[in-house]
């Protein structure tokens, strides 16, 4: 192995100890990430925890990382297949944007896919639904009623001002929420 590295060109040994360190790290981090460990303190990219301007970020430890495995590889493939070094530069370079690109993409958009999960009970008003359990005239008593908010199908407490007790199966919509979080709704007419 040692041999055939040695009898390399200078050129060809640049890609290919780029290629393999860049590979190294870059199969390092996916052991750690896979087996649980932490990568924090391999990975500078910066983040603020309460901030959420910092949005996509093209140069980190990862994306460099990348950059230079697809580099590496790709500059061994254009050796490989007998282009010029200034081309098989270009090609590599190339080829190691576009995967810090695309990296630097699905991090982002993973980092949007986070959802604290808090219910917003204003997010209720307008909505359209089905009683469940009687709900009393005039806010006489709490009933409930099944109501899809922020994607989900949710059985919530609900009053109304009717003068009418509103039935189960009967279908309403919601004008407004308590500060509590109960809702205010009313018989839904055609």
């Amino acid at each position: 192995m040692m041999n055939w590295f040695s009898n390399l060109e200078l050129f060809p040994k640049i890609y290919w100890g780029i290629a393999l360190l860049g590979s190294l790290i870059f199969i390092i981090m996916m052991v750690l990430t896979f087996i649980g460990g932490e990568t924090d303190g391999l990975d500078t990219d910066a983040e603020i925890e309460s901030d959420t301007g910092i949005g996509f970020q093209f140069i980190t430890f990862k994306n460099l990382i990348g950059f230079f495995t697809l580099f590496g590889w790709s500059g061994i493939a254009c050796i490989d297949a007998g282009l010029s070094n200034i081309l098989t530069i270009i090609i590599s370079f190339v080829c190691g944007l576009l995967m810090m690109t695309i990296m630097a993409a699905m991090f982002y958009y993973m980092r949007k896919l986070n959802d604290s999960g808090t219910l917003v009970f204003k997010n209720a008003i307008g909505a359209v639904g089905e009683v469940y359990l009687t709900i009393g005239a005039n806010r006489s008593s709490i009933g409930k009623v099944h109501i899809k908010i922020q994607g989900a199908l949710r059985e919530l407490e609900a009053l109304t001002d009717a003068d009418t007790n509103l039935k189960s199966s009967a279908v309403i919509k919601v004008k407004d929420v308590t500060e509590n979080g109960i809702l205010i709704v009313e018989l839904l007419t055609k």
